[in-house]
C-alpha cells in the first residue's frame, strides 16, 4: 500500500492573498489535494471568483474577505471559521502590502505603516488565531511567504525587506514556541516571480536584467512555481519540518 504524502482530504485550509498570484495557486493546488479551501483577500467579489474557479474544477472552497492589516476584520475570518468549519488545519500567510519602491530614505511615514501593519502586525496576528484553533484540534501547518528580500535585502525596497526579514525570524519564533503543540511553521522565499506586486521590478528592463544576471536559471518565476513548495510544508510531505525555510529562487541567493 502507497501512502500519498500531498493528500490533504478533510483538512481546512484558509490562504490569504488568494485573489490572485501565489496565493491563487496554492488556493487552488491545495484544493487540488482535497483541502476546503478558505479564499480570502481584501475585496469579496475577487474571492468569490477564485472561489467559484475550485468549484468548477470539482475542489470545495468559499470565500471570505478579510484585510489582515485590520484586526477587527482578523477576529471577524475567525469567528466565521469557527462556526462553519470548527477547526483550522492549515494556514497560509500571503497576503502582503505593496511594496514602497523608492530610496531607503524617502519612505514617507504612511508606507511604512501600511508595510508594517500589513507584513509583520498581520502575520502575527492571524498565526496567533490560528495556532490557538489548531491547539484546541491536535496540530496544523501554518505556511509563511517571505521573500529573498528578507535574506538580502533589495535595492529600493527598504522597509519591503525588512518586514520580509521579520517573517523569517517569526516563522521560528512560533515554530519554536508551538512546536509541543504539534503545530509545524515554515516559510517559502519567492525570489522574483509575475505577479502584480513584481512590476515594479519586471516593468523596469534595466532592473529585471541585474536580477537576471544574478540568477542561474535566467529567468523570473511564475506564480504556480511557489505552489509546489507551498503544499509540501502545508502537507505530510513534511511533517518533520519546522521553523525552515525553502528558498524558490532561481539560484538568486546563490
Amino acid at each position: 500500500m502507497t501512502t500519498d504524502l500531498f493528500d490533504l482530504t478533510g483538512k481546512i485550509a484558509l490562504v490569504t492573498g488568494a485573489s490572485r498570484g501565489i496565493g491563487k495557486e496554492a488556493a487552488r493546488l491545495l484544493a487540488q489535494q482535497g483541502a476546503h479551501v478558505i479564499i480570502s483577500s481584501r475585496k469579496q467579489a475577487a474571492c468569490e471568483t477564485v472561489a467559484q474557479e475550485i468549484h468548477d474544477g470539482g475542489g470545495q472552497a468559499n470565500a471570505y474577505a478579510c484585510h489582515i492589516g485590520d484586526s477587527d476584520q482578523i477576529e471577524a475570518i475567525f469567528n466565521h471559521i469557527r462556526a462553519e468549519h470548527g477547526r483550522l488545519d492549515i494556514l497560509v500567510n500571503n497576503a502582503a502590502a505593496n511594496p514602497y519602491y523608492g530610496h531607503i530614505t524617502e519612505t514617507d511615514p504612511g508606507a511604512f505603516d501600511k508595510t508594517v501593519e500589513v507584513n509583520i502586525r498581520g502575520y502575527f496576528f492571524m498565526s496567533v488565531n490560528a495556532c490557538r484553533m489548531m491547539q484546541q484540534n491536535g496540530g496544523g501547518a501554518i505556511v509563511n511567504v517571505a521573500s529573498v528580500d528578507g535574506v538580502r535585502p533589495g535595492a529600493k525596497r527598504g522597509i519591503y525587506s525588512i518586514t520580509k526579514g521579520a517573517i523569517i525570524n517569526m516563522t521560528k519564533a512560533f515554530a519554536l514556541e508551538c512546536g509541543p503543540d504539534n503545530i509545524r511553521v515554515n516559510a517559502v522565499l519567492p525570489g522574483l516571480t509575475d505577479t502584480k506586486f513584481a512590476g515594479a521590478l519586471t516593468s523596469d528592463s534595466g532592473v529585471l536584467n541585474s536580477w537576471l544576471e544574478k540568477m542561474p536559471l535566467q529567468r523570473y518565476a511564475q506564480p504556480g512555481e511557489m505552489a509546489g513548495a507551498i503544499l509540501f510544508l502545508a502537507s505530510a510531505a513534511s511533517g518533520f519540518a519546522t521553523g525552515s525555510c525553502i528558498t524558490v529562487d532561481g539560484g538568486y541567493l546563490i
